[in-house]
């Protein structure tokens, strides 16, 4: 028997893919996230009210939507209603988290596999090849900095934001501050649609000189988005069959009844399926599920993509394109809100804290993400993480042995394999920290 290993760069976190073959054939590829760090554990027996500020420390990247979660689940938990304003912020603060992120996955972590380089500031040599990398990443940080300023305009900070408190925001958006964000998104847009069109291209090219898009079996998808109202605070989770149509809608309270998340023999990080079948959340699940995002941008790369690979889409290089989609429909979404009035108006209800369970919903920009705690005597008894990586977890292990038996032949192992299982897990944009807590 033969086990290779291959530690991976460009994602979130730390994990290695290890691929076993046997006479020649691929019998095993795990996809293993190798630390163990206990969040749910050591949040035991703290007071309730102090874990929204803990559980954001999870993650650096993913804070804003642990953050939201978490106060969220309280609310449930104290029978609060926030009110509509903080709701608005809520959002922005959202999509400042998936412009960054998406940002970061798309042009950071994978747009060096367009071109077999291993990273963005790798990808020529020539002269004119070194103006236009060095013009693609300055504009890509420039985008992604959108995201980040959006996050601390709407969360008071960008890492570990501390606006959002159990009951709503602790403070509104002045007018003076959301224009000054509006003339920064109106600038920068075209930059971010040429930006998504040049990767666009170059992964068309990629694929034309690899010849496959990747794992193309049907799935399940997971979302919370809405199909004409794509919102991240959201409220409900959908499941769309492998046959292309929505089937089953729940609420996060009852996602046990749905989702079955069990330990990985192989890896610190669990897996999750819907009733036993794979699925897969993220970019992919929620384009799938999308029929329209409401915005000009958006909604004409969400037609050209259908009409280009069909709807539901299932090759996960796909998820990048996605990515693409999703960025430009949150900075147009992200100028809207900006334009409304989200200065004035009350922005948090008191409340009385009990005992009790509850649940809290976000969609994170990896894909559904439910925080539920036990509380008793005020003190957090249990605390469960329903990680969006977690629901990926199946279908990267699935999407790895496609690639390995593709290169993997009686004549050798080709060289393109180290390659290839980089491009399969950046597709699913894993974050580590996350999903082993």
């Amino acid at each position: 028997m033969t086990t290779i290993t291959y530690p991976l760069s460009r994602i979130e976190g730390h994990a290695r893919v290890v691929i076993d073959i046997h006479d020649d054939e691929v019998f095993r590829a795990d996809f293993q996230a190798m630390e163990m760090r206990g969040f749910s554990y050591y949040v035991q027996g703290i007071p309730a009210e102090q874990i929204t500020v803990i559980v954001p420390r999870i993650c650096g990247v993913c804070s804003t939507a642990h953050q939201v979660a978490s106060v969220k689940a309280l609310e449930d938990l104290f029978g609060i209603t926030p009110p509509p304003l903080a709701c608005e912020i809520r959002e922005v603060l959202l999509l400042g988290q998936l412009i960054q992120n998406q940002a970061t996955s798309l042009f950071i972590f994978t747009m060096p596999d367009r071109v077999n380089a291993s990273s963005l500031f790798e990808i020529a040599e020539t002269p004119e090849g070194k103006s236009r990398q060095f013009s693609l990443a300055q504009m890509s940080l420039k985008i992604r900095k959108i995201g980040t300023d959006l996050i601390s305009l709407a969360g008071g900070q960008f890492i570990h934001p501390i606006k959002t408190v159990i009951g709503g925001v602790t403070s509104s958006i002045p007018r003076e501050k959301a224009d000054a964000m509006i003339k920064t998104i109106e600038e920068l847009l075209p930059m971010a649609v040429d930006l998504v069109d040049n990767y666009w291209q170059m992964s068309t090219e990629m694929v034309d000189r690899i010849g496959t898009w990747g794992d193309d079996e049907p799935t399940y998808y997971l979302a919370s988005t809405e199909a004409d109202s794509f919102r991240l605070n959201s409220k409900r989770l959908r499941v769309m069959c492998d046959e292309g149509r929505e089937c089953h809608t729940f609420a996060p309270q009852e996602y046990e009844n749905y989702l079955n998340i069990e330990e990985s023999d192989y890896s610190y990080a669990g897996t999750s399926s819907f009733q036993g079948h794979i699925m897969r959340a993220n970019s992919l699940a929620r384009i799938n599920l999308t029929n329209s995002f409401g915005t000009p941008k958006a909604d004409a790369y969400l037609k050209r993509f259908g009409e280009a690979y069909g709807k539901p889409a299932h090759a996960i290089l796909f998820f990048d394109l996605c990515r693409g989609i999703e960025l430009v429909y949150a900075l147009e979404k992200a100028k809207q809100m900006l334009e409304t009035d989200l200065q004035h108006g009350e922005a948090m209800v008191r409340y009385a804290p009990r005992d009790g369970i509850g649940f809290g919903l976000v969609e994170a920009p990896r894909g559904p993400l439910i925080h539920r705690y036990e509380v008793e005597n005020g003190l957090i008894k249990k605390a469960d993480f329903i990680i969006p990586t977690v629901h990926n977890m199946l279908a990267i292990r699935r999407a790895l042995m496609v690639a390995a038996k593709r290169y993997v032949s009686p004549e050798g192992i080709s060289n393109e394999l180290s390659r290839a299982v980089g491009r399969v897990v950046r597709a699913f944009d894993p974050c580590i920290a996350c999903a082993t807590k």
